[in-house]
């Protein structure tokens, strides 16, 4: 299996040319050591309790051939001497925190790997990143190092045979050249990534800048990331970890804290997965969070505490977006139903609430025109609203235009950040549309099946020189970026707005293809399903 959840660009010029390898600390080994040995005892008690109801069930059963079972006076009874635990003496448990010996007469551990990565002293330049004297004059080595200041970062969040994990992928536009430079382990599936310009956290005292990665999954915490550091094993700032006394159950044992309640939402820190971020390009260090424990929570990133937590939803929280121009006010969207534009310097006021027909998928204010905003559904459908025109008291919301975009659920949206008016959708349908809306009047500019599977994320570059470069990714695990100016109907639409390329231009994609892909049942059903897609999906549509 293997899917691409979330993608999130880097514009140019952020990225350190030769990123940093990380360096392993003692107090980062005995983190790593710790957090092992939770989990070995986790799963110790995990088996215990599986052996147990396993044994209860074999009581009511007769098995004479495995010595398990014996007579005694017509009734039978369980052997003493059966033990229960033959599973996990290869494991070792009892002695896992123990550290061998070598036959030298070294100790030698089980996370000894882990400070083999270190293997170059302090005082000593990483060989992996810096070349070796004399070999300077290696122009390929060196551009396989170095992110050039025309380079875009693109980041994905990746699930691959059952590991998550962030892909830092480089884009090289004029090379048509797509590769991941490094990547960063996760902790669960992740759901969403949002770029933040903030130093945060470990070693960002004195900086003002820097070039940093927030990132959400299935668990209630915020991962923070420095995207010019290598290898990293723990990520600079964690955001709403759950308190040390909450995660004992306040002194009880480990039997009691498996027994015990789910956590109800709080003003500290997030119960359940984070779906959505959205960091404030204006105030930097403050980030939004949206959960589906139904609240939005803002951190301060300089204090990594949550400064406020807002329950403006009745149901999950689902997507996030900061006003371009008004720094306090964020959109939100829900699975409720409704989408919400809230001042966040006044909580308690009454907030004006839009309705839709169906859960909400993903909304994103206009950067061209603020004053409006866009909310995609479940049910495939794109509404366009007016944030001037407040919703009346019964709840009623009219559109400034509804259209239905697909036949699935519309899953991502995105605007173009150089052309008004140029929308892209993704959709469960597998396809990825393009959009003129100028003057209202929604028409459809171009449809593609991509070859990503359903689609989650479609996002533009964000430099004016790649702007229309649009990165797609779905359950296929593939990422595809499309020129979308090489595209003849696009050309003929907007040609009027933009300098585009001029006669037939051949239609341009680069990608980074999964080296797993489908299975082979998949890929057949695929072939089925997208048979008629193939002979109409690849047609430029104008319906001007």
């Amino acid at each position: 299996m293997s899917m691409v959840l979330a993608t999130t660009w880097v514009r140019r010029g952020v990225a350190a040319p030769f990123p940093r390898k990380y360096e392993i600390d003692e107090a980062e080994l005995g983190r790593i050591s710790k957090l092992a040995r939770l989990q070995l005892e986790d799963a110790q008690e995990g088996l215990t309790t599986s052996h147990e109801k396993s044994d209860r069930g074999k009581e009511e059963e007769s098995d004479d051939s495995e010595g398990g079972v014996q007579e005694n006076g017509g009734v039978k009874v369980l052997d003493d001497k059966v033990d229960n635990d033959d599973d996990l003496k290869e494991y070792n448990l009892d002695d896992y925190d123990t550290e061998p010996i070598d036959d030298e007469g070294e100790k030698f551990s089980m996370f000894g790997n882990v400070r083999s990565l270190a293997y170059h002293a302090p005082s000593e330049e990483d060989p992996y990143l810096v070349l070796p004297e004399g070999e300077d004059e290696d122009d390929e080595e060196r551009e396989e190092l170095q992110i050039l200041a025309t380079d875009n970062l693109l980041l994905a969040a990746k699930v691959e045979d059952e590991v998550a994990h962030l892909e830092v992928m480089v884009y090289e536009d004029e090379a048509d050249n797509l590769y991941v430079h490094h990547d960063i382990m996760l902790p669960a599936v992740p759901l969403c990534v949002e770029w933040i310009d903030l130093p945060v956290g470990k070693n960002s005292e004195g900086r003002t800048t820097g070039n940093f990665v927030a990132v959400s999954t299935m668990r209630p915490e915020i991962e923070i990331w420095d995207l010019d550091v290598v290898d990293s094993m723990y990520p600079n700032a964690i955001l709403g970890q759950e308190p040390e006394e909450a995660r004992e159950g306040n002194g009880a044992t480990k039997k009691k804290k498996k027994q015990k309640k789910k956590l109800k939402a709080n003003d500290e820190y997030h119960v359940d997965a984070v779906l959505s971020l959205a960091a404030n390009r204006q105030h930097r260090n403050l980030l939004a969070s949206a959960s589906a424990d139904k609240t939005v929570k803002l951190w301060d990133l300089n204090t990594g505490k949550c400064a406020k937590s807002y329950s403006m939803h009745k149901d999950k929280v689902c997507s996030l977006d900061w006003h371009p121009t008004q720094s306090t006010v964020l959109l939100s969207g829900s699975y409720d139903r409704t989408v919400v534009v809230t001042d966040m310097r006044a909580p308690d006021a009454k907030a004006p609430r839009w309705t839709a027909d169906a859960d909400v998928e993903q909304i994103r204010w206009n950067p061209h025109d603020p004053n409006y905003f866009y909310a995609t559904t479940e049910a495939g459908t794109v509404y366009y609203f007016d944030a001037r025109i407040v919703p009346s008291e019964d709840g009623i919301t009219k559109p400034v235009w509804i259209l239905q975009a697909h036949d699935g659920a519309v899953s991502t949206l995105d605007i173009n950040p150089t052309i008004p008016d140029f929308l892209a959708t993704g959709s469960d349908d597998k396809q990825v549309k393009l959009w003129n809306v100028q003057n209202n009047k929604p028409s459809m500019v171009v449809s593609r099946n991509l070859e990503v599977g359903r689609v989650f994320s479609a996002r533009f570059a964000p430099d004016q020189e790649v702007s229309f470069r649009l990165a797609v990714a779905g359950s296929k695990g593939a990422i595809q970026i499309w020129d979308t100016s090489t595209n003849s109907a696009v050309r003929r639409t907007f040609a009027g707005r933009v300098a585009l390329p001029d006669g037939e231009v051949k239609e341009r994609f680069v990608g980074v293809a999964d080296d797993q892909g489908d299975s082979e049942e998949e890929e057949e059903a695929d072939e089925v399903e997208n048979g008629e897609e193939e002979a109409q999906g690849w047609e430029s549509m104008d319906e001007d």
